[in-house]
């Protein structure tokens, strides 16, 4: 016989939200609960968003690749969601590790916003504009590989910190460029620094642009809470892309690009790995149905690992 059980009534019991302090990170949280607000014309005392510090917001004197990789934008906020301080956890799904702890999943993606790049600088509006020897700041080994492809002229110096730290270290002089995520400055409102640069010259980083909501997998009560507002399309884009990532074994330790397009029924992929440096790259496209979404991603690591040898990332 099976066992009935109550549905949590979330004016009673608020819903916990789990998210980085950022203003960022802070702006995507406060995205999932308004989504879920309207979809269940709940009202603000419904949700409660904690703000939880990670190991990768407090060390910002050096580069991730140094110091552990993604996980340690997540490990805090999981800690959280599995000895039940919060209930569900909101990340920028290009700071997700490929594997998550027993008992989590993702099980609800937001539609993905503008996956570019922006080129933001102060004196010049694009790259080519970019004197030699000029000095551009960030922490993406990704961004700093392709930028290298494009101009191995240029002086590349560490940019950690979030959207206004990086502002402000241009205003303050120490780069005269940087790259920021168009999606996180739609979010955040400063659609007057948006400068994009087509995914041709610069493929973004796996999941960019896209917010993903963490919870426990035995949870049946949140996972059918969220599901009006999961976007299936951006399900099928990720799971292309997060398959290519975990296929190469990648992280902040490894320069990789990969964005999935599906097209009606279609799925179209392309992925990059580069030399840290620029000396090297191998770029390539793939498409299939959207039903093989993670095969098309499987087989494109496989490839471009093959090109590039055992020893390409070392």
């Amino acid at each position: 016989m099976k066992v009935q059980h109550k549905v949590r009534d979330y004016n009673l019991v608020p819903l916990v939200i789990g998210t980085r302090g950022s203003p960022l990170a802070i702006a995507q949280a406060e995205e999932t609960r308004n989504r879920l607000m309207n979809v269940h014309q709940l009202n603000k005392a419904a949700f409660s968003i904690k703000i939880i510090q990670t190991t990768g917001d407090l060390v910002q004197n050096r580069p991730l690749s140094e110091i552990g990789g993604k996980g340690l934008f997540t490990v805090e906020i999981e800690e959280s969601l599995l000895n039940g301080t919060i209930d569900i956890a909101v990340h920028s799904m290009k700071d997700m590790p490929t594997f998550l702890p027993d008992g989590l999943t993702i099980s609800t993606v937001l539609p993905r916003e503008d996956v570019r790049d922006s080129f933001v600088s102060r004196k010049f509006k694009k790259i080519c504009e970019l004197p030699k020897g000029c000095v551009v700041g960030t922490s993406s080994l990704r961004r700093k590989a392709q930028l290298l492809t494009l101009r191995p002229d240029l002086n590349i110096v560490e940019f950690r910190g979030n959207v206004q730290t990086r502002l402000r270290k241009l205003d303050d002089g120490i780069a005269d460029a940087t790259f920021l995520a168009c999606a996180g400055l739609t979010r955040l409102n400063l659609r007057d620094l948006i400068n994009p640069i087509e995914t041709n010259e610069m493929l973004p980083a796996v999941a960019q642009g896209a917010i993903g909501i963490e919870q426990k997998s035995d949870n049946e009560d949140i996972r059918e809470f969220l599901k009006p507002i999961h976007d299936k399309k951006t399900e099928l884009e990720l799971l292309a892309e997060r398959s290519f990532l975990s296929e190469l074994d990648g992280s902040c330790r490894t320069p990789i690009g990969g964005l999935a397009k599906t097209v009606g029924e279609k799925i179209i992929f392309n992925g990059e790995i580069l030399k840290p440096d620029g000396s090297q790259s191998f770029r390539d496209k793939w498409d299939g149905d959207v039903t093989d979404a993670i095969a098309i991603g499987k087989k494109a690591g496989q490839i471009l690992k093959e090109k590039g040898g055992e020893d390409f990332f070392k």
